[in-house]
């Protein structure tokens, strides 16, 4: 089993009713080469080593080698907020609540960084974006005044946002942190969601079975969906790679989509369960070389 233990630099799904310990996961990194058949992984890093029995989710790059995740320890009710730097084999624990923090990212030049932060008030669960400093110079605050129940996000540019809205049933809005009403996009959405390099919105539509992976033209939205392929069974994660390609995982494997064919189906690239991975789920595609997953082991 792969052990690459993170130094200290200083000494799921998680929308539910009651406080209770997320669901044991781990964190991994490798590098990787985009071909065009092949998917080739090497120089696996082991992040989680620390946590063994306990949360590891939701990475996300904010640089190279920088990488965000939300973890909590065996002795936490709730994650708090994690920076590792592959660099300098360092982490560092950003915040440090009562309250739990999820889906960190990197905000503008990297000068703030965000995170879903999950309160409970009595039997309700609140759910709200809230920013922070980037040097911890202070507790932060929420990005919006007023709403909440915000599942994910994924900022679009320094103001506008698509956010998931936690809902019977759930929906993919269009937002504006300066308070615009948001407009719906898709209902009944998975929880990963990203812009393209051409400006448009690509998620999976889950109110069809199978579900679909949809590209949305958020410059014309009178305009329908377009359906780009079915998605692989019961998988909702994604990410796309330089050349407009997707990897996806199911269970042990990762899968590609070459969405440019006239039938695109996913195709089988590598089997991670030589390293004893399984169940893979959230993935972090670093832009240059790098991939961030999800696993149990």
């Amino acid at each position: 089993m792969l052990r690459f233990l993170i130094c200290c630099l200083f000494c799921v799904f998680f929308i539910g009713t009651a406080v209770a310990q997320p669901p044991k996961s781990q964190l991994y990194v490798f590098d990787v080469r985009v071909g065009d058949t092949l998917v080739t992984l090497t120089n696996p890093r082991y992040l989680s080593g620390f946590n063994t029995n306990g949360y590891n989710d939701h990475p996300h790059w904010a640089d190279n080698n920088v990488l965000f995740a939300s973890v909590a320890t065996p002795d936490m009710a709730q994650p708090d907020i994690y920076r590792f730097d592959l660099a300098n084999t360092t982490r560092t624990r950003l915040t440090q609540t009562k309250s739990g923090e999820y889906s960190p990212k990197k905000m503008g030049d990297g000068s703030r960084f965000s995170a879903v932060r999950q309160q409970f008030t009595d039997r309700d669960t609140v759910l709200r974006l809230w920013e922070f400093p980037a040097d911890l110079s202070d507790n932060g605050r929420p990005v919006f005044a007023t709403t909440n129940g915000i599942g994910y996000y994924e900022w679009l540019n320094n103001n506008q946002l698509a956010l998931f809205l936690v809902g019977n049933p759930n929906t993919l809005v269009l937002a504006s942190a300066n308070g615009e009403s948001p407009r719906t996009l898709a209902t009944n959405t998975g929880r990963t969601f990203t812009r393209l390099t051409n400006g448009n919105l690509v998620y999976v539509d889950k109110s069809t079975t199978p579900w679909q992976l949809t590209e949305r033209n958020l410059y014309r939205l009178d305009e329908s969906p377009r359906v780009i392929a079915p998605m692989l069974a019961g998988t909702e994660d994604f990410v796309v790679l330089p050349d407009g390609s997707y990897l996806a995982g199911g269970d042990t494997k990762l899968y590609r989509l070459d969405p440019t064919g006239a039938s695109p189906a996913w195709r089988e690239v590598v089997d991670l369960g030589f390293y004893g991975l399984r169940r893979i789920s959230r993935l972090a595609f670093d832009g240059r070389g790098q991939l961030a997953l999800v696993a149990q082991n």
